[in-house]
């Protein structure tokens, strides 16, 4: 191995570390007893195993909720824009009409804007349909996606007009083409746009804390800032805290992993050039 690839994999390595070290971190902690927490001495592992941080967590943070709440939102979410970013990418990627660079500058126009600079009137606009403090609010504003339809666009772009033709002439209709051929073969872009969807929304905590006030409609992040100001006293208790914060990361940290070489594939198909 050269000297330049050790060194390449030393830096990895290091930062690797330093990435997976407050993790580590808010692990330990949550296994630990508040004793244990806030004593001097630094202890990676806990002296005592305690799961009580967890039981009061689930019932006090009443973060089993919470978990419903965001899978809720983040699936419906996911689901819708599965629907309307695959015939939006599509016509763009395959269909050749007058406004069809126009409506792609428009797309990548959109990626420009932070969701901040629309919160105030799609918040109105929720409250004129009587759908502030319900899942519907958090769910029907991000029912499409841009950054989906442009990487989505890209995988179409790359298939051969040859394949599609072929579909033509054995018959298969539009709709067929594009959801029983071009998309089976897309699943690694899905599978990389799922993942980056689920978690911007799991993670999301601006929206959620414009549009709910309610605690049993609040996802993950809104439903722990709660659960962290409405301790007693005011004072912070740092182990259900951080047993919360574990069980908050570890649907993500799963559905990559399930999905990580999905991921990566897509993530590389993108870039493929006919």
């Amino acid at each position: 191995m050269k000297l330049r690839e050790i060194v390449l994999q030393m830096i990895l390595a290091i930062a690797g570390i330093v990435m997976l070290t407050p993790f580590a971190w808010m692990i330990s902690l949550s296994f630990k007893t508040e004793q244990d927490i806030l004593t001097s001495q630094l202890r990676v592992f806990p002296p005592t195993w305690d799961f009580a941080n967890y039981a009061q967590s689930w019932t006090d943070g009443h973060i089993g909720t919470f978990l419903l709440n965001g899978a809720i939102v983040t699936l419906s979410i996911l689901a819708l824009q599965y629907l309307t970013i695959i015939p939006a990418a599509y016509v763009l990627a395959r269909k050749q009409f007058r406004l069809n660079g126009f409506l792609f500058a428009t797309v990548l126009a959109v990626l420009l804007v932070p969701q901040q600079v629309t919160a105030i009137p799609v918040y109105l606009l929720l409250g004129k349909l009587g759908l502030i403090n319900t899942r519907a609010a958090l769910i029907v504003p991000f029912a499409t996606s841009a950054f989906g339809i442009f990487l989505l666009r890209q995988t179409f772009k790359s298939f051969p007009q040859e394949l599609i033709d072929a579909a033509r002439v054995d018959g298969a209709s539009e709709s067929y083409t594009l959801w029983n051929i071009l998309v089976p073969l897309s699943l690694p872009t899905l599978a990389a746009f799922g993942i980056f969807s689920i978690i911007v929304h799991w993670n999301d905590l601006f929206w959620p804390l414009l549009v709910v006030y309610d605690l049993g409609k609040s996802t993950p992040p809104l439903g722990i800032s709660i659960f962290a100001a409405d301790t007693d006293g005011g004072s912070l208790e740092i182990g259900p805290m951080m047993a919360s914060a574990t069980l908050i990361v570890l649907p993500l940290c799963l559905t990559f992993l399930a999905t990580r070489r999905r991921f990566i594939e897509g993530i590389a198909m993108t870039g493929l050039k006919r």
